[in-house]
């Protein structure tokens, strides 16, 4: 199984507001990046996005340790949290649904497909990879005629007819 290093960040002005994110994947001694972004959205949101499109980007399964600064990620998917709120039908608790489920359903996915370790490394601290996705990701909030993230610009559209528009 090849092994993969990604490196991921998300930003945002305003929370809400412009987001983008960074990607930097390492394998041997290439490198690939990518980044993306979105009008209104979250720095969750960000964060989230950037994980599943490094992830996409991958054409087989792979052995990836995906670093974050994320706190939110890194702990939704180590600590159990994530799978604990899609078993629990999206609710933090009976009362409380959790955020951004279809991204959490796009990584739990991916986390089936390729056998992934998360990290978390401090955000602005001089770390070169989370610089450059932070670089990227800031670079893309900025960006003009950022597309419609329609899930949170359109929360009461229902998940099935996204894919019909």
């Amino acid at each position: 199984m090849d092994r993969v290093q990604i490196f991921t960040d998300g930003a945002c002005r305003g929370n809400p507001g412009p987001g983008g994110y960074g990607v930097v994947l390492v394998f041997g001694d290439r490198e690939k990046e990518l980044s993306g972004g979105f009008r209104k959205t979250t720095n969750n949101r960000m964060e989230l996005l950037a994980c599943i499109e490094g992830l996409r980007l991958l054409k087989h399964p792979c052995a990836v340790v995906l670093t974050s600064d994320s706190k939110y990620v890194v702990n939704a998917m180590v600590k159990g949290w994530a799978k604990r709120w899609r078993s629990n039908g999206w609710k933090l608790s009976p009362s409380k649904p959790a955020k951004n489920p279809d991204l959490w359903i796009d990584l739990l996915d991916l986390c089936e497909t390729h056998k992934v370790r998360f990290e978390w490394v401090k955000g602005h601290n001089e770390h070169p990879e989370n610089e450059r996705c932070d670089a990227l990701a800031v670079a893309a909030s900025n960006g003009k005629d950022l597309p419609v993230d329609l899930v949170f610009e359109n929360p009461e559209v229902p998940e099935g007819d996204l894919f019909s528009i």
